[in-house]
């Protein structure tokens, strides 16, 4: 069985990872995010889960390393983690009423072999009072996701629907890595 390794701290990536039954270890990337000027959101999440990929790659020869990385983007704008109170208010508010798409880029490597690819989920959001912003605010959750909201939490109540892989929205797009994850012979509970 070959080593799996999660280039990520993410939760909720570790979640979706261990409830299909795949056996791995977490090693966060220390790679440098900096994105090159006007990169667009897919550009931005492939180029940014190749970097996480790589770096842990480097330091483990011969593992399946998986590397990934998911943002908001509004308007062809890329929502992140909110830096405050404020911003996270802020980021709802644009998001309310609206459609927006949630990218992942996901990048698998063995270090002979790497496959990256993008997933894009659209999320349309009811739109949002005040009462409801500072609501879901007070609950803490937004501060450490992209676009200010988690679907899997208190932030589903937020979402009027959705078009694509819900998994993708929580993080990590887990059908599709099953699928890339099988061609190097790493399986989970369901052998894809």
């Amino acid at each position: 069985m070959r080593r799996l390794i999660l280039a990520s701290a993410s939760p909720r990536r570790k979640e979706l990872l261990n409830r299909a039954g795949y056996r791995f270890d977490v090693c966060p990337s220390d790679a440098d995010e900096t994105l090159p000027v006007g990169c667009g959101a897919k550009e931005a999440v492939a180029l940014l889960a190749q970097k996480k990929a790589a770096s842990v790659a480097a330091r483990f020869p011969g593992a399946v390393v998986l590397g990934c990385d998911t943002v908001v983007a509004l308007d062809n704008v890329i929502l992140g983690k909110p830096q405050n109170e404020a911003d996270a208010a802020a980021m709802l508010r644009r998001l309310s009423g609206r459609v927006h798409t949630v990218w992942s880029g996901v990048c698998i490597t063995d270090g002979a072999r790497t496959e990256t690819f993008c997933e894009a989920t659209a999320v349309e959001f009811f739109p949002l009072s005040d009462e409801t912003v500072a609501s879901y605010l007070a609950t803490g959750e937004p501060f450490d996701k992209a676009g200010a909201y988690g679907i899997q939490g208190f932030g589903g109540v937020l979402v009027r629907r959705f078009d694509g892989d819900y998994c993708n929205v929580v993080g990590l797009p887990l059908a599709q890595c099953a699928r890339v994850l099988a061609s190097f012979d790493v399986f989970g509970t369901v052998k894809i």
